[in-house]
């Protein structure tokens, strides 16, 4: 199969972490766990958590306002402005207008993804649908979390799993350069939501005083069907991906995927065909920060230099909805 022609490169990237770090130790001083417990099942040592006063929106524009200085990029120059967020600061209006509203992209229409865990993947996607139809030059997208916002801190089964973070990607038409976007596969099961989501706090359960008190505007997760669920689906999903870019996984130079747990990195590699020497996994720092953790990911692998001009680059996701997918990436 000939690989399809890039339409949209990305031109930048960014990320932004709190700097306030959670060790498994210290949830270990309020939870029934130990840094072992945590370790041996996810692989996770430590999270960042962000403040108080420090929201998705602005975890999200502080990593777009260095994916757009690398990319050369004035806020008046954005045509789009895509934002995956499973943690909006408030229900209205999007966490997008609010980036916007804080970078200046006056310019640009602005909305929110709500894709969890894939939601980047997603972003990037529409990103290139428009660059494709003619209807954006410069589109940017973030991913911004504050997961410790939704988590139930006495639940040591989802406490010890999630942190808060940005990440950023501005993409340009690739106009023949063969960078950029080979590939990408996206798919949803919302017959398997109640797997993975938050049952109160909107319309169908409005906030109530009951509500709070049993805890159900806070995430819920059946772990071992998830993990199930996760492997099988980033597994199909990169193998699309790839056929659909005409490429084995001898041409992939690094997956970059979601990162949730250390096993469903591990058993997602296996059945991509890929070695863990190929696998950029930095789980053990962050922990599963939603649709931020693709692009943080991406971002650092790229800055390590592990991603460089002309490499393969496979990410691939999982999250609520339940939605996955995969995407190859030339750079």
């Amino acid at each position: 199969m000939k690989t399809p022609t890039p339409i949209a490169e990305i031109a930048g990237t960014g990320h932004f972490l709190p700097d306030n770090v959670v060790t498994n130790d210290d949830l270990a001083k309020r939870l029934d766990t130990s840094d072992e417990w945590i370790r041996t099942r996810t692989g996770i040592r430590e999270r960042r958590i962000a403040p108080d006063g420090m929201h998705a929106a602005h975890l999200g524009s502080e990593a777009a306002k260095q994916a757009m200085e690398e990319a050369g990029v004035e806020p008046g120059e954005v045509d789009i402005l895509i934002v995956s967020t499973a943690t909006p600061d408030r229900w209205l209006p999007s966490t997008a207008c609010d980036i916007q509203a804080i970078l200046g992209c006056d310019n640009a229409v602005a909305f929110d993804v709500m894709a969890a865990c894939t939601g980047h993947i997603y972003g990037l996607s529409m990103a290139e649908g428009y660059i494709a139809a003619g209807r954006a030059e410069v589109a940017l997208v973030v991913a911004a979390e504050k997961m410790s916002a939704i988590v139930d801190w006495t639940d040591r089964t989802t406490a010890v799993l999630f942190g808060d973070g940005g990440g950023a990607a501005v993409l340009r038409p690739s106009n023949g350069s063969g960078r950029g976007i080979v590939s990408s596969h996206l798919q949803s099961d919302g017959n398997l939501a109640e797997l993975l989501y938050r049952p109160g706090g909107g319309a169908i359960e409005p906030i109530s005083q009951s509500m709070l008190d049993n805890g159900r505007h806070l995430l819920h997760m059946h772990g071992r069907e998830i993990f199930k669920n996760a492997v099988r689906s980033m597994a199909e999903a990169c193998d699309i991906a790839m056929k659909k870019a005409g490429f084995t996984s001898s041409d992939i130079d690094l997956l970059v995927p979601h990162q949730a747990n250390i096993r469903i990195i591990e058993a997602t590699a296996k059945y991509a065909g890929l070695p863990m020497e190929k696998v950029f996994v930095n789980v053990e720092k962050y922990g599963n920060m939603s649709s931020a953790t693709v692009p943080i990911a991406f971002h650092e692998a790229r800055m390590e230099g592990l991603i460089g001009e002309g490499s393969n680059v496979l990410t691939v996701a999982f999250g609520a909805g339940l939605t996955w997918g995969a995407m190859t990436i030339r750079m």
